[in-house]
């Protein structure tokens, strides 16, 4: 086998992700368990949900999901105060990440380059084709693999721009201290319990998205993926012929 014949078939290791970008991945990773099961924890002290300013137990909850098991809550057991301390400990930490993260990737041309849509790319046909593809899960290959597909342009987007933000401003609007500092920011969720309400359906969009962001990564082959995020270096799938 020549030169050339050897150099067609050895994989090709690429420099995918940037270290902002993989730092930011796993914090979040971090951040968001820690986020989701002490908020699970605070629930659990009234597990019910309402619409508007006032909720309570006499008012009508529009969901009444039930107490969650304490091996999925944190701390592993009911306690408000430690629900509170760790959930209250992390979020500003995810907010000032976030903040950091969408400037970082404004200059450095991450979400100019990898995120924007191209022309054509959300035509309903080749949404169509991706989300085939996806199903049938036939993954890129070759100089594709590179780039984002369209759902995961549109996941990721809704991710950084949409569920992230969504969930840290209704978290705020549940704070009373908002009363007095930013009583307008109470009135845009539709009051305090429509607040708490949409922060709930945000969480669970967001632990939606990262069960199946798990799932893809041990379809589309673990080891490829986790090194990419670890260390920066990608193998390039071979194109299929």
């Amino acid at each position: 086998m020549g030169q050339g014949q050897a150099a067609a078939v050895m994989p090709r290791m690429v420099q995918r992700h940037r270290l902002s970008t993989r730092l930011w991945h796993w914090l979040n990773a971090m951040l968001l368990y820690m986020l989701f099961t002490s908020g699970l924890g605070i629930f659990n002290a009234h597990p019910r949900l309402y619409w508007g300013q006032y909720g309570a137990n006499f008012d009508h909850a529009w969901l009444e999901p039930g107490r969650f098991p304490g091996w999925i809550t944190l701390p592993a057991l009911y306690d408000l105060a430690m629900a509170r301390h760790w959930h209250l400990t992390a979020a500003p930490v995810l907010l000032f990440s976030l903040l950091v993260y969408m400037f970082w990737s404004l200059g450095n041309g991450h979400i100019r380059r990898d995120l924007l849509f191209r022309r054509g790319e959300l035509a309903p046909g080749h949404v169509w084709r991706d989300i085939q593809d996806h199903a049938r899960l036939r993954f890129p290959t070759g100089e594709v693999a590179l780039r984002y597909t369209v759902l995961q342009k549109g996941s990721y987007g809704a991710v950084i721009f949409l569920l992230l933000p969504v969930a840290i401003l209704t978290g705020l609007a549940m704070s009373p201290g908002m009363n007095a500092a930013w009583p307008w920011l109470i009135d845009l969720f539709g009051g305090r319990q429509s607040a708490r309400s949409i922060h709930f359906i945000a969480a669970f969009a967001l632990a939606a998205f990262f069960l199946v962001h798990i799932l893809m990564v041990l379809l589309a082959g673990p080891l490829n993926e986790v090194r990419s995020m670890l260390t920066g270096r990608y193998r390039v799938p071979e194109k299929r012929r």
